[in-house]
């Protein structure tokens, strides 16, 4: 039976892994290693528990730091798992550091690599996630496109790809089937009044004063707003400050999946700064305004679901009221890990 080693770190990746861990295991040795590049329990063991994934067989435990220093030590790391394991491929999701690191070092052990979400682009080469994004797929045997424009990507760009369809599409429709009728008990939002549900985590959007900037435009709105706020957030936000400044903005903890599912089900809208919950809102039938100058999802302004509001200044009420989304499977039917496991069978 041929070994599959999958890398995860970060929240997106939790959800990703879950459906195609199932659908590997019917035909292949498959293992995890965790980064431990999302290490808060809310942003990282609250998804196994909730997902019902395996704990994951490697935890390297690597926690904070700068780009350069996540990246070295996952590699150290993971050089020595991939000797004593051997696997057949490494598969990586996404564009996080874990992503990057997982496709440096299979690539230097001469491993094959499967890339989930490859061909994604912002065409903004300031954002990491972007130069984690091209180098993944350049190092990549099996580059699995989650949309139409993103195998046009890669075929640009002189690659090759497989069309799946979006892999978190399959998470969501499993998940969204499911009985989910309360929040867990330590959690206090009123989702039966109307509100906006708001994520802010990129860096540039989380410095001391855009992050204010932006919560003081967003407040203005006088709208209802369920904010939970990632660590990172946090660790730069006076909490003396929050309650203060910002009587519009409901600040929680971080959600877990079924959480956010429930809250992305019954907000009125979403705002965000994340390329997974702007997928999420268009799987959920919800209007998006994004954070961002750019955007690698871009099906969902194409298809009017969703707005670029860099810094929250753009007419978001206006946007709100006059768009008319058109809400279509572009990001496939929701089988993206029986596509991807016919595909390695096939070739391995």
């Amino acid at each position: 039976m041929k070994k599959v080693l999958s890398i995860i770190g970060a929240r997106p990746q939790f959800i990703k892994h879950q459906p195609l861990k199932k659908a590997l295991l019917e035909h292949f040795e498959e293992k995890t290693v965790h980064t431990g590049q999302h290490y808060d329990s809310n942003m990282s063991e609250i998804f196994f528990k909730e997902m019902n994934i395996a704990k994951p067989e490697f935890n390297l435990n690597i926690g904070s730091g700068s780009h350069a220093y996540q990246t070295a030590e996952m590699m150290k790391t993971l050089e020595s798992i991939l000797c004593d394991e051997n696997p057949d491929v490494v598969i990586i999701y996404g564009d996080t550091n874990s992503t990057l690191a997982g496709a440096l070092t299979s690539a230097k052990m001469q491993i094959k690599i499967a890339h989930i979400e490859a061909g994604m682009r912002s065409f903004n080469r300031d954002m990491p996630e972007e130069i984690n994004r091209i180098i993944a797929d350049r190092l990549s045997q099996f580059n699995f496109a989650p949309s139409l424009n993103a195998l046009n990507n890669l075929k640009k760009e002189g690659m090759t790809g497989v069309l799946t369809g979006d892999i978190m599409y399959d998470a969501f429709k499993h998940f969204s089937n499911l009985s989910i009728n309360n929040m867990n008990e330590n959690c206090t939002i009123d989702i039966n009044d109307d509100f906006i549900l708001l994520t802010l985590h990129r860096a540039y959007n989380t410095t001391p004063d855009n992050i204010k900037l932006i919560l003081s435009r967003l407040n203005n709105l006088n709208k209802r707003i369920v904010f939970p706020i990632h660590p990172r957030t946090r660790a730069v936000m006076n909490d003396n400050a929050i309650e203060r400044d910002y009587s519009n903005i409901e600040f929680t903890e971080p959600l877990g999946y079924r959480d956010m599912l429930l809250c992305l089900k019954n907000c009125s809208y979403v705002i965000t700064d994340s390329g997974g919950l702007q997928k999420e809102a268009y799987y959920a039938g919800k209007k998006c305004v994004t954070i961002r100058s750019e955007t690698e999802w871009t099906e969902t302004i194409e298809h009017g679901a969703n707005i670029l509001c860099p810094l929250g200044e753009c007419e978001i009420d206006q946007f709100i009221s006059n768009s008319k989304p058109d809400f279509n499977e572009i990001y496939g039917s929701g089988n993206a890990a029986s596509i991807i496991v016919k595909t390695l069978l096939e070739s391995l």
